[in-house]
């Protein structure tokens, strides 16, 4: 990969998108249930950007965060107009916490929680968790199959379920996901001849 991906004991917690404005804000996207609490004036992010980012290695401190038609907008430290904020367009961010501590928020995990997980589709397991890739559009789940690593997508419609407790992954991926889909039987060709004759008697 050509981002910098922080460790498992980080939290990642947001995405921004775009630019908002000429004074440096940046529209949001949340991976937080409690922005609240995340977000507050002084906060400080750790970026996941590519490594030809002037950002890579670098953190973040939040300002402010606003609101405008219901879409979150953040003001950071050291991004004072447009064009430092189109910079940060697509980082991810991530805030450091203690990994033994569980987080309390609704669908977030830390990646050392789900590496080694039994991955069950139908009842039946067809693999084990091996690690996750944070991407800018989505996380994926990276499954070693007995054939080979899979690719999951982390999203509610694929992977419905997760018990940390019982260390199992509930999944439901579409068909050709975790396997071949067989391929079909070339169609008879005798209707195809047939037509061709039809064609060849009404040109005559």
């Amino acid at each position: 990969m050509n981002d910098s991906t922080p460790p498992g004991t980080q939290l990642r917690v947001g995405r921004l998108t775009k630019a908002h404005g000429l004074k440096g804000a940046i529209k949001l996207e949340l991976f937080t249930d409690d922005p609240g609490r995340r977000f507050v004036p002084g906060a400080v992010f750790t970026l996941q950007v590519p490594t030809s980012s002037p950002w890579h290695g670098k953190t973040l401190e939040l300002v402010e965060l606003r609101w405008y038609n219901q879409q979150p907008v953040g003001f950071f430290k050291g991004v004072a107009d447009r064009s430092a904020a189109e910079t940060l367009a697509k980082a991810i961010l991530w805030i450091d916490q203690d990994a033994a501590e569980q987080s309390d928020e609704e669908d977030a995990w830390f990646d050392h929680q789900l590496v080694g997980l039994k991955v069950v589709r139908d009842g039946a397991e067809v693999g084990t968790i091996a690690r996750l890739e944070h991407l800018p559009a989505q996380d994926l789940l990276i499954v070693k199959t007995p054939s080979g690593d899979v690719m999951v997508p982390f999203v509610k419609a694929i992977v419905p379920s997760v018990d940390v407790k019982a260390r199992i992954v509930t999944v439901t991926p579409p068909i050709g996901l975790f396997e071949e889909i067989p391929a079909e039987p070339e169609a008879d060709a005798e209707p195809e001849t047939d037509a061709a004759a039809s064609a060849g008697d009404t040109e005559g």
